[in-house]
C-alpha cells in the first residue's frame, strides 16, 4: 500500500513527551517530524523524544470502513499510542467510535503533478507523443485525464502492484525503465520530500481536480482524551479545516472512496467558500460536475467539542464549520439528483471486476 501513516506515541508527564514513529516510508517520517517540530515550537517546556518502529501496518483509503489495522486500533485504545499522523486523504469520512481528527494542518499544494521520464525533460502532457504511456494508480486521475485527453484512451495505464509503493521506488522505476513516459503523483508529497525539481507540470482543476483532503496532514487522537485534543488543536489551520470539512462532507454523502472516481476543488476567498465536485465513469466518458458556494462570516466559537465528518476543531467557529459541512452535503445532493449514484455504482462494479 502507498498509504502514509505514522504513529506518535506521547507519554505526557510534566516536562517530557515521547514520540514513537511507526515508519512506513520516508515521506511518513518527514510528515511526522514536521508535526513534532511544530509541537516543540508551541510547547517549548515539553521535551519530545522521537523513536522509530519499522512495523508495516497499513491504512485504508478515504471513505472506506476500516481506519487502521487491528494492531493500531488496539494501540490507540490501550493508550500505547496517542497520536497518529496521516495524509488526510487516506482517512475515511466516518471514523471508528472513540477516535477523532484533532488537528488538520495547513494544506500544501493539493494539486497533482506530472513527473516525466528524464528523456522527456521540458515537455508537458500536451506535447508528449500520442503513443506515450502515462502511469497512475488513481482511478480519479485516470478518469479525468481520459476525459481531458480523449485520444489517450489507450495510453493512461494503472501502475501495476509492483510499481506502487513509496515515492523513492516510483521515481527510480520511472527513471531506470522505459515503461512510462510520465507518472502522475501528488505535488504535496514531492515537495515535502524536497523533489520539487522533478515536477514538470502542475495539473490545474480544468485538467485534473484533486482528491478529498489531498495535501493536508491530519493528527488522529482518542476522542475522550481532552488534554491531547487541547494540545493538538493549536495545529488546526482555519482555511484548511473549512475546505476539508466541505470536501469530506461531499464524499461522505456520495458514499464514495478510492474505488470510484470522485474529485474536488475548493477555494476560500473574500469570506466565500467555493466547492467544485465531480464524479466520473472509469473511462471518463460519463461525468457530472457542479460548483456551489456559501458565506463563511461567522465569528462565534464552538462551546463544546463536536465532530464534523470526523474532525474536532473547537477553536474554529462552529457556525462556519456547519456551513462548510452543509455546502458539501448540498453539492453532493445536487449531483445525486442528476444521476451521480448511477455513475458511481457502475464505476464501482467495473473496478471490482478488474
Amino acid at each position: 500500500s502507498d498509504r502514509l501513516c505514522c504513529v506518535l506515541n506521547l507519554t505526557i508527564r510534566t516536562d517530557n513527551v515521547k514520540l514513537l514513529c511507526v515508519l512506513l516510508f520516508q515521506l511518513a517520517r518527514i510528515q511526522t517530524d514536521s508535526v513534532a517540530a511544530t509541537l516543540k515550537e508551541l510547547y517549548s517546556d515539553v521535551h519530545l523524544e522521537i523513536g522509530e518502529n519499522h512495523s508495516r501496518g497499513t491504512c485504508t483509503g478515504i471513505g472506506e470502513k476500516s481506519l487502521f489495522t487491528k494492531e493500531l486500533e488496539n494501540a490507540l485504545e490501550k493508550n500505547e499510542v496517542d497520536l497518529v499522523v496521516h495524509s488526510l486523504k487516506d482517512l475515511p469520512t466516518t471514523l471508528p467510535p472513540g477516535f477523532t481528527i484533532g488537528a488538520v494542518l495547513k494544506r500544501e499544494n493539493p494539486h497533482d503533478a506530472v513527473v516525466l521520464h528524464p528523456k522527456h525533460k521540458g515537455k508537458t502532457l500536451e506535447t508528449l507523443s500520442e503513443h506515450s504511456v502515462i502511469g497512475t494508480s488513481s482511478l480519479r486521475r485516470a478518469a479525468q485525464l481520459k476525459k481531458r485527453f480523449p485520444t489517450w484512451t489507450s495510453k493512461i495505464l494503472y501502475l501495476s502492484k509492483d510499481s506502487r509503493g513509496n515515492l523513492n521506488t516510483r521515481l527510480k522505476k520511472l527513471d531506470e525503465k522505459d515503461d512510462f513516459a510520465a507518472i502522475i503523483l501528488a505535488a504535496a508529497g514531492l515537495r515535502r520530500m524536497g523533489w520539487e525539481n522533478r515536477i514538470s507540470q502542475i495539473l490545474m482543476p480544468e485538467d485534473c481536480m484533486y482528491a478529498v483532503g489531498q495535501g493536508a496532514l491530519a493528527v488522529e487522537v482518542r476522542a475522550r482524551d481532552e488534554d491531547l485534543l487541547e494540545m493538538v488543536s493549536v495545529l488546526h489551520d482555519h482555511d484548511t479545516v473549512l475546505r476539508c470539512i466541505a470536501e469530506r462532507a461531499f464524499l461522505r454523502r456520495l458514499e464514495g472512496g478510492c474505488s470510484v472516481p470522485v474529485a474536488v476543488h475548493t477555494e476560500l476567498k473574500d469570506s466565500q467558500l467555493y466547492l467544485t465536485g465531480a464524479v466520473y465513469s472509469l473511462d471518463g466518458s460519463d461525468s457530472l460536475k457542479e460548483t456551489m458556494q456559501t458565506s463563511i462570516t461567522a465569528t462565534g466559537k464552538v462551546t463544546k467539542r463536536v465532530q464534523r465528518v470526523g474532525v474536532t476543531a473547537s477553536k474554529i467557529s462552529g457556525e462556519a464549520q456547519d456551513r462548510a459541512e452543509r455546502l458539501g452535503t448540498d453539492l453532493a445532493n445536487l449531483l445525486l439528483s442528476k444521476g451521480a449514484k448511477e455513475i458511481l455504482t457502475v464505476a464501482r462494479q467495473l473496478n471490482d471486476a478488474r
